[in-house]
């Protein structure tokens, strides 16, 4: 007789959607291996998923919402699941940019989290620790989802140049992360500055620091370090931070000229190096 692993639906989310996911399956007579035919993942993984073992996605979620008729339901139940994955420190800050209907964000030596690409995402969060990469890298890009809500907050990114120089992940990743920036070069929603080398001087010579605005509440400021994140209301901070944000955003490039920068470096610096013959340089 198959031993079949016994969930708790209340010890996390995680056990939660995989509950759902088998009781759901069940009542629609299918086997473990049917559903992952009909939605084109293996058996297996959705054996996995069932027993908390396996992160589910945002995009399996849907297919097996469509597949077994649940009303969207494991689609919801997914960003629980992914935000509870998070470093408990950062699960705060993950749920500020939930609400926020407006993001402003400075960044001095890589790409903002909710601007990255999957290659990106796993080139950063590999550079110390290999481990559970592939669910840690699609926790971070579940954050992303939240530009996909009906009403998604303004995001506006000030990026240092530096940012775009340092190489990370190798010249493909940072090439597709470039293409990735500039494909929301026509969205009025989420606007890319760049901080020059040439401005010298400026606010936010102190470090990286987000704001965070709310229709109700009072605006957060958030500053992280190693393992650590700190938002805080005071309204001192918030002013100051404010403040800088406003003449951050004055140095920068404009958003045309941004955008030229950007282009320039992907093609100049990241582009695919030939030979005198015109061929690729491995």
């Amino acid at each position: 007789m198959t031993n079949i692993h016994v969930l708790d639906p209340g010890a996390s989310p995680l056990d939660y959607y995989g509950f759902e996911l088998r009781r759901h399956r069940e009542t629609a007579g299918l086997t473990q291996r049917q559903l992952g035919d009909i939605v084109s993942y293996t058996g297996s993984l959705v054996g996995q998923i069932e027993t908390a073992r396996k992160l589910p996605t945002p995009e399996f979620s849907e297919r097996v919402d469509a597949a077994l008729g649940t009303g969207g339901l494991l689609s919801r139940l997914v960003e629980l699941v992914m935000r509870s994955q998070l470093p408990a420190w950062f699960r705060q800050v993950a749920e500020l940019q939930a609400r926020a209907t407006e993001i402003y964000s400075f960044e001095t030596h890589m790409i903002h989290g909710l601007l990255q690409t999957e290659a990106y995402a796993r080139a950063v969060l590999g550079a110390l620790d290999q481990s559970n990469l592939d669910d840690r890298t699609a926790v971070r890009l579940a954050r992303q989802s939240i530009f996909e809500k009906e009403e998604p907050p303004v995001f506006w990114a000030v990026l240092s140049e530096a940012a775009l120089y340092q190489e990370t992940g190798g010249l493909d990743t940072m090439r597709g992360q470039l293409a990735h920036l500039l494909a929301f070069e026509n969205n009025p929603r989420i606007n890319i500055q760049v901080m020059p080398f040439s401005t010298g001087t400026h606010a936010g010579l102190q470090g990286a620091f987000d704001l965070y605005r709310f229709a109700s509440d009072p605006t957060i400021s958030y500053t992280e370090g190693y393992g650590s994140g700190h938002p805080t209301a005071n309204p001192d901070t918030v002013k100051d931070c404010s403040l800088r944000y406003d003449h951050l955003q004055a140095s920068a490039l404009s958003l045309r000229e941004s955008a030229e920068l950007i282009r320039r470096l992907m093609e100049e610096r990241y582009g695919e190096q030939r030979d005198s013959d015109g061929d690729p340089v491995a």
